[in-house]
This record gives C-alpha cells, structure tokens and sequence, in this order.
C-alpha cells in the first residue's frame, strides 16, 4: 500500500553546507527503502512529502522526528494513494529564495513558506504549483 505524508519543521541550521548533507544522505537512502518525495525550504522552515509503502514512510517519519535538525514538526497531511505524485525524486528540491515571491504568495497571506499557517490542502497545492512551474530540481 502506497502512502503519502507531508509535514513541516523548523530548522535548526538552514545554511546550504547543512541542506546538503540532508540530501546527500537523503536521497541513496530513500532510493533503497523505495521513497520518493521532495524537500521545499524557506525562511528556516522545511516542509517535505514524502511517499512510498506505509511502514518505510512512517519509520522515515519517525526518524525526522528524531532528528536534530528539525524541530516543532508537524503532520500536514496524510492518505492513502493510488500511484506516487513526485515518483521523479528520491528527493527532489525547492530553494524559495530561488522561486517567485508571487507562487507562494497565491497560496498565503505573505510571500513566504509558512505551512503552519495554513492547511495540508493548500501546502499540497503548492506543491504542485511547484512541480507545474519546474521549481523543483534533482532528479533521479
């Protein structure tokens, strides 16, 4: 059963040598426990989707539970799937400072990631904002 679970987290560090430790050991992870997903940041916040088999993403969400480099994360959304969204990424990448204000600004009250303002919903809804307007890089 293919599941999908998006969150958000504050970082502890967000500077770039951090972001990509993340992915550097992010993405041969998920490739073997078979989860895809992307990674958006902004502002010091994280929020990610990631899908894949129930259990291998609910033991991936744990970890980042765990994780130091995330703190106050939250559940955004969660369901069920038929077929995987972002299947193109073991963890594909969205830098907002590298995106027009006005994308994120469609989907809040300011022109900023703040995806605690706002409902699963909309957070998925610019997800796909983003894939339609190619923002999201690293692919597999």
């Amino acid at each position: 059963m293919l599941v999908r679970l998006l969150y958000a987290s504050r970082a502890t560090d967000a500077s770039q040598p951090v972001i990509d430790r993340i992915l550097a050991s992010a993405r041969p992870h998920n490739h073997q426990l078979g989860v895809t997903g992307i990674l958006v940041y902004g502002g010091g916040i994280f929020m990610q989707a990631i899908e894949g088999g129930r259990q291998a993403v609910s033991d991936l969400y744990g970890a980042i539970q765990r994780d130091p480099r995330h703190q106050d994360v939250v559940l955004l959304h969660y369901e069920e799937i038929l077929e995987r969204r972002f299947g193109g990424w073991t963890m594909g990448l969205v830098d907002l400072a590298r995106v027009n204000a006005s994308v994120v600004l469609k989907y809040s009250e300011r022109a900023e990631l703040d995806p605690y303002a706002v409902s699963g919903k909309v957070s998925m809804a610019l997800l796909e904002e983003l894939m339609a307007t190619a923002s999201i890089v690293g692919h597999t």
